[in-house]
């Protein structure tokens, strides 16, 4: 009996040690197998750690947290978006940042901002301006000069002030006869009234500045400095068809209409005629007659 004991004894405790290898591994090896199982436990955790980052790549949109892989990956982005030449913001059409604007300012305008400025009335335009507007002037001017010394009556002659074709003293020989204002050119022997004529940079589309210049006339339609008050010297009045001929005959009409006379008043005959005066005269008598208008003499003055 105690034999058979002892048998069933022995079976159960080989059968419990083969059942849980755990057990057994323990009881045979001690803290020696608890040591194994936790380095491979480690082993796994690394080797399982890296493998499931090769297969999803870093920044993927089912990680969680950053591996080490997932590291490696987010440095390797930033160097490369680092080393991309740097591209324009999408508000560079619209004037971009300061710093971009400061940039562009530096850099000057494009071919196409010269071009508008160009068209706009830029350096270059003016001046190819201007010389156009001189080659013009200076041909009618000779042409009216060439004009003037084949007339046959005489009626007026020229000179150039200081060679200038743009500056002219103008000698009016001839008013009509059957005038008072002839007579007086008799009796004080004046062969002639001299008027002064400077042409502006845009003539002939513009008129020219004319006034008296001696002798001291009274009435006729000259004013104070030699102004004289014809509305076809006003700009409103003027028409580049026009000629230097043609406006001294319409200025000799006007003296003999307006009773112009040779001033004889003791003191006041021999004070000469200021172009200063005369400019201030002729700007104010244009400002009267833009407000008023230009007052047609009656029939009855011819």
């Amino acid at each position: 009996m105690a034999t058979l004991l002892r048998k069933i004894g022995l079976i159960r405790l080989h059968n419990r040690d083969t059942e849980d290898p755990k057990h057994h591994h323990n009881h045979r090896g001690g803290g020696g197998g608890q040591q194994s199982a936790s380095l491979r436990g480690k082993g796994g955790a690394k080797s399982g750690g890296h493998k499931p980052q090769q297969q999803h790549p870093a920044g993927g949109a089912g990680d969680a947290s950053p591996g080490p892989g997932k590291g490696k990956g987010k440095r390797a982005a930033e160097l490369a978006q680092r080393d991309k030449p740097p591209q324009p913001a999408a508000g560079a059409a619209s004037g971009g940042g300061p710093r971009e604007r400061a940039a562009g300012a530096r850099a000057g305008p494009g071919p196409a901002a010269a071009a508008a400025a160009a068209a706009a009335g830029g350096s270059l335009v003016p001046a190819a301006r201007q010389q156009h507007c001189t080659q013009v002037r200076s041909r009618r001017l000779m042409k009216e000069l060439q004009d003037i010394a084949r007339l046959s009556d005489r009626f007026i002659s020229v000179e150039l002030v200081d060679e200038s074709l743009f500056d002219w003293n103008v000698k009016l020989h001839q008013v009509d006869k059957d005038s008072v204002l002839w007579q007086d050119m008799k009796e004080t022997n004046t062969e002639f009234i001299l008027l002064n004529l400077t042409f502006p940079d845009n003539f002939p589309f513009s008129p020219p500045f004319m006034r008296v210049l001696s002798p001291r006339l009274e009435n006729g339609y000259v004013l104070d400095g030699g102004a004289i008050c014809m509305e076809l010297l006003t700009p409103r009045g003027w028409s580049s068809a026009y000629t230097v001929e043609a406006v001294m005959r319409q200025f000799a009409a006007s003296l003999v209409k307006g009773q112009g006379r040779i001033c004889r008043k003791a003191g006041k005959s021999k004070k000469s005629f200021s172009r200063k005066e005369a400019e201030a005269t002729f700007k104010s008598l244009v400002k009267t007659h833009e407000k008023y208008g230009w007052v047609t003499p009656p029939v009855s003055d011819g």
